[in-house]
């Protein structure tokens, strides 16, 4: 597996950001750390995304930074120069996947039915995202899928504290993704404390479910 989604993998939860203003990307990234999750995937839905990336990559080296919500090649190539580490997409684009995989970045694209799945295994994919994914089925519609097919998936959409370790409990999940604790209005408010206090918690609630890989 590539070393990138093994990093991901031992922390098991992705904080999905939207930053809307790239100031406020250095200290969420502090608060994140300090809540121990050093990994973001920062959302290209602002137009604060490349330089957010840049900023936290430039400032905070240790953090794993992503890009999500990556719909285009320009995404792609946006978010990789800015440090962007891995790419990673609400849906399956043929187009941006190939991009990612001839310029050989980790990609972990979007899929929720059988046959995106199976155009991901023909291209070597490793780790999906599985999304969205309490409307898509949950981790019924996961294990139905994980029955079949030999990759590791990223559920996001609808994952909270409440069923976090549902899903961290299915051996073929590798990571969750959620926003719950890095809300836009918490970050818009400046209220680092919260995020690092939420981040604990759920930190905490893998490590006490026995989860944590």
């Amino acid at each position: 597996m590539n070393s990138i989604f093994s990093e991901i993998e031992k922390y098991r939860i992705v904080p999905v950001i939207k930053i809307e203003n790239a100031e406020n990307a250095v200290p969420l990234a502090d608060a994140l750390t300090a809540g121990g999750l050093p990994l973001a995937e920062v959302t290209f839905r602002t137009d604060a995304a490349e330089e957010s990336i840049r900023m936290i990559i430039g400032s905070r080296p240790d953090v794993l930074v992503g890009a999500g919500t990556v719909l285009t090649i320009e995404n792609v190539d946006k978010a990789v120069n800015a440090g962007a580490k891995f790419i990673v997409a609400p849906g399956f684009n043929p187009t941006v996947v190939d991009h990612c995989i001839l310029k050989n970045i980790p990609v972990i694209p979007g899929i929720n039915n059988p046959s995106q799945a199976e155009w991901a295994i023909e291209r070597g994919l490793e780790v999906l995202k599985f999304f969205p994914a309490e409307v898509s089925g949950g981790v019924k519609m996961l294990k139905a899928l994980g029955a079949v097919y030999n990759i590791k998936f990223i559920p996001t959409g609808g994952v909270s504290m409440s069923n976090l370790n549902e899903y961290l409990s299915y051996e073929k999940v590798l990571a969750v993704g959620g926003t719950w604790m890095v809300k836009a209005d918490l970050i818009n408010s400046g209220c680092f404390d919260r995020i690092t206090e939420m981040t604990k918690e759920a930190v905490a609630a893998v490590n006490s479910s026995g989860c944590k890989s």
